[in-house]
């Protein structure tokens, strides 16, 4: 399968900022293992702000735009780095694309991000995505990583999308507020009483929620293709993942015929 896996900074990152190393080598370690299989592997990466953050020892997310800037162009140095070289030790060669929402606007720059990214799976690459937030005005900033994954996806044409959150998946209610609410282990078409589910937003140093993965699932399935939220703090579910075992919660994709 093509799949691409979404990981997002409460995933990668202590609420410090600083790198959780714990949870990004047991991520690779898993990643390579699946490519090993002979899957295709896709990685959108949240965490060069909340990294940033930490590394220039800032007090809290930053809310003005240069800050911001500032912060992801410094922890998109780590995160890469990182990312090297813990799949280097698994014999596994990366490479980061950095976009905006204009390289999907127009044409010509999607056909190339189409062929770069098919030219580096074929070459056995594994792509490393992420929004390039220190030049993204707010007119073509793509606003969260969940959207991004989603439209790689329809780009690719990938048969799978996983969104790694803080999160166990979608529940009846928050279930942070909610101790009675119930996990939904599938969803099979996304109606308003579902997208009614999505409540509050992510950690205080992400910039996505459940509504962004709402919107990402209803994108994913109308293209045919899976949709799986699940806890980031267990990378191993993805091996029950790409089997189809129940894990988290699934968006069934929209099959024709």
């Amino acid at each position: 399968m093509r799949i691409v896996v979404k990981v997002g900074t409460s995933t990668l990152a202590h609420p410090t900022g600083r790198l959780n190393i714990q949870r990004m080598e047991k991520l690779c370690k898993v990643l390579s293992d699946l490519k090993n299989m002979g899957h295709e592997i896709i990685l959108v990466s949240s965490g060069a702000i909340g990294m940033g953050v930490g590394k220039l020892s800032l007090p809290k997310r930053p809310e003005d735009m240069p800050t911001k800037q500032a912060a992801a162009a410094v922890g998109q140095c780590e995160l890469m780095y990182t990312y090297d070289k813990l799949f280097a030790e698994y014999s596994h060669t990366v490479a980061q694309l950095l976009v905006t929402w204009e390289d999907f606007d127009h044409p010509h720059r999607l056909n190339n991000l189409q062929n770069t990214l098919e030219r580096l799976l074929q070459l056995h690459a594994i792509p490393i995505i992420n929004e390039n937030d220190p030049v993204a005005c707010e007119e073509y900033s793509l606003g969260d990583n969940d959207t991004l994954a989603a439209i790689v996806c329809r780009y690719i044409h990938a048969d799978l999308l996983v969104l790694l959150s803080d999160i166990d998946g979608l529940y009846t209610a928050n279930p942070h507020t909610h101790p009675e609410a119930r996990l939904l282990p599938l969803v099979e078409r996304i109606t308003p009483e579902i997208l009614a589910l999505a409540d509050g937003v992510g950690s205080s140093l992400g910039t996505g929620g459940m509504s962004t993965k709402l919107r990402a699932a209803q994108l994913v399935t109308e293209l045919g293709a899976d949709m799986v939220i699940a806890n980031g703090s267990h990378p191993e579910l993805l091996y029950d993942i790409a089997e189809g075992r129940p894990v988290g919660t699934r968006f069934a994709g929209r099959k024709e015929g």
